[in-house]
Parts: C-alpha cells; structure tokens; sequence
C-alpha cells in the first residue's frame, strides 16, 4: 500500500489537514507499520513515510510510539466495547443475545483482523498501560453479559459474572483460532456452533422466578 498523502494546493503548496482527519490519518499508517513489524521494531521514522508526513507533524499529534500504540488501542477497545454492549441492548431475548455477543467478536476478528491482533496479540502486552486497556476491554465484556444473566435469571452476581467470563472467553477464543486457522469455514456457521455452545448451556439457568431449580453451590 502507498504512503498516504496529506493532498496538494493548486500551487503545489501542501494543503492543512483538520486535526481530526490528520489524526486518523496517523493512527492508520500506526496501525500498518505495527501489524507489520511488531511494537518494539517500529519506529516513528516509519510511520511518519507511511502517513506522508514529516516526524515533526507526526510528534505534533503524539508525544511518543508509546502514546500512539495506546491512542490505537484505544480506539479499538472502544469498538469491541461498543459492539459487545450494542449486542446485549439489540433485544430482550437472551438467545439472540449470545448470539449477539459472539457475532460481536467474530465481526471484529473478521473485519478488523489487524486491530484484533493489536489488542489480543500485542507483543506488548506486559506493559502496564497496555494491559490496563486489554484487561477494560474484557472486564466491559463480562459487565455487559453479567447485567444480561442476571436479569433474566435466578443467578446472583458472582455466578452471573463466572458465566458471562466463560461467555465472553469462548467466544473470544474461538474466533482467535477460527482466524488464525484460515477461516476453514463460513463465518457465520462458525458463529452459529459457537452460539449454540454457549446458550446450552445459559439456558439451563431458570429464569427468575421459576423455583423449579436448584440454585445451590453444588448444583451450580
């Protein structure tokens, strides 16, 4: 892919981006040489020819690599936020829900495979602020489908939360290796074996209310 450029005047005389447009700009070109060669063997240098900037607009915008990789993590852990909690409020079925919530990150893995491994993947993932926003990430998950079993169901908050970890880590994980695999099968079949996975086992939970189960330590 060519280096992205900042576009021209008539008289040859670069034109001035937008802050925002500039920054997206950035992170982008960021988010190429990263995927491509790893946190520690980027450098700034490199991102800077790929956006088709200079060094001193790209510190302009970002202090550091580091506060750039965390601004483009940043971004992405907001989106799979948004499409996890955007599942659980699409509707009151709690079926489509885990459907909802699967679909959630085999769309990410599949339309946004780089910024997947970005998040899952980073070869940075023992630093502090990086771990931070994976750990948000994971935890915003839980919280989502911990407020959706809990609603529903009989089940008190610390067993809510133990489900909807195990929720949220299948899913995570199968569409991890269903990506890493070479997608063998179709998304969306994909999707429906893992749904169906997770919600038989959700659905053994009664629903509030229905005292026909055993909700003690050792049924659960």
């Amino acid at each position: 892919m060519a280096p992205a450029t900042s576009g021209t005047r008539a008289a040859g005389r670069p034109t001035r981006m937008p802050r925002s447009a500039r920054r997206s700009q950035l992170l982008a070109a960021a988010q190429d040489v990263f995927v491509a060669q790893g946190y520690h063997a980027a450098a700034m240098d490199d991102i800077a020819e790929r956006a088709g900037v200079s060094k001193p607009v790209l510190y302009q915008h970002f202090p550091g690599k580091l506060e750039l990789y965390l601004a483009l993590l940043d971004t992405h852990c907001d989106a799979i936020i948004a499409k996890i909690q955007s599942a659980m409020q699409a509707t009151t079925d709690n079926k489509e829900r885990v459907r909802g919530a699967t679909h959630a990150y085999f769309d990410f893995v599949s339309h946004e495979s780089e910024a997947f491994r970005l998040v899952f993947e980073s070869d940075l993932r023992n630093d502090p602020a990086v771990r931070e926003r994976v750990e948000r990430v994971e935890q915003a998950s839980v919280e989502a489908i911990t407020a959706t079993i809990m609603a529903d169901t009989s089940v008190d908050r610390a067993r809510a939360e133990i489900l909807a970890a195990g929720l949220t880590g299948i899913s995570q994980v199968a569409a991890r290796y269903w990506l890493t695999g070479g997608r063998e099968i179709a998304q969306e079949e994909a999707e429906r074996l893992i749904s169906a996975l997770s919600w038989r086992g959700i659905a053994s939970f009664p629903l509030s209310g229905d005292h026909a189960g055993d909700h003690s330590e050792d049924s659960v």
